[in-house]
């Protein structure tokens, strides 16, 4: 830990040389999660020839090392750097919102830099929060919490999620949550399917159920790379009402979004993850 709180005190542009030496350890060496990085990209994209997904699969790869830096940097980097690196259009919104409901629901995916979107505490006049999964090893995780809610924003345990959101709701407090709703469900948590990148793919409606019993509006987070470094997340309203949604629709329109950004920029996605390893069969047969 100690270690890793030195190196964040380096310029990001020494970060970056630091990530330019791990891609070919990764890569070449370690091979972290080849096979699924290759196996979803090869399923994702049938009409990409084999040079094309090498060209991804490579690209993906750097990418991912400049995330490790760049996330990181959250523990030292000053807010002014902050703001200038990853800048947030249409706040205004979220905060328009939330005059009205008691909760914004910003749903976004691990796509781009989804860590520095919980800075966007610095640019929303209401109190912000974001959903997380509590990691196994102690240290980690309270290294993650710290960068999470280094500049406001307050970390959920997502186990732990509706019951904080109800009290919440009891007291009156507005406020915008984030949700990053494209990992796999369990099976027994699986209520809706969809295509997705070519794929049969069960989704994560969690933010949508939460959502309709509280009253929230829903909106989107669009985010470009314009260059190494600098990110622009665009808020776009779904909706002032989750509930107007027939079941599951919201969710399959956040899930298009997605697919759209996927699809222009298919290396900025976590590709490391096992987003396809339950099947429908199988998940009814359960």
């Amino acid at each position: 830990m100690f270690l890793l709180r030195l190196l964040s005190r380096l310029p990001l542009w020494w970060l970056y040389r630091l990530s330019d030496l791990l891609f070919p350890l990764v890569y070449y060496v370690v091979r972290y999660r080849r096979r699924v990085v290759r196996t979803n990209l090869a399923n994702s994209f049938p009409d990409y020839s084999a040079q094309q997904l090498g060209r991804v699969e490579r690209r993906f790869y750097r990418f991912f090392c400049d995330y490790v830096v760049e996330t990181l940097k959250l523990l030292t980097i000053s807010r002014e750097e902050m703001q200038r690196r990853m800048r947030f259009e249409g706040c205004e919104i979220l905060d328009a919102q939330l005059e009205h409901q008691p909760f914004c629901f910003l749903l976004l995916g691990h796509f781009a830099n989804w860590e520095w979107i919980s800075t966007i505490a610095m640019s929303c006049r209401q109190p912000t929060s974001q959903l997380y999964t509590p990691l196994h090893n102690k240290a980690m995780d309270r290294l993650f919490y710290e960068m999470r809610s280094r500049f406001g924003g307050e970390n959920i345990s997502k186990y732990d999620a509706l019951r904080r959101i109800l009290g919440w709701k009891r007291e009156g407090r507005r406020m915008l949550i984030g949700f990053i709703s494209d990992q796999s469900p369990k099976p027994n948590s699986t209520h809706a399917w969809m295509e997705f990148l070519h794929q049969d793919t069960p989704l994560f409606t969690g933010a949508e159920r939460i959502g309709k019993k509280v009253g929230a509006a829903a909106c989107f987070a669009r985010v470009i790379r314009p260059r190494r470094g600098y990110y622009v997340c665009r808020i776009e309203l779904l909706t002032p009402d989750m509930s107007q949604y027939p079941d599951y629709q919201l969710t399959e329109r956040y899930m298009r979004l997605l697919e759209e950004e996927i699809q222009a920029n298919p290396h900025l996605w976590l590709w490391t993850h096992r987003r396809w390893k339950h099947k429908r069969a199988a998940a009814t047969a359960g």
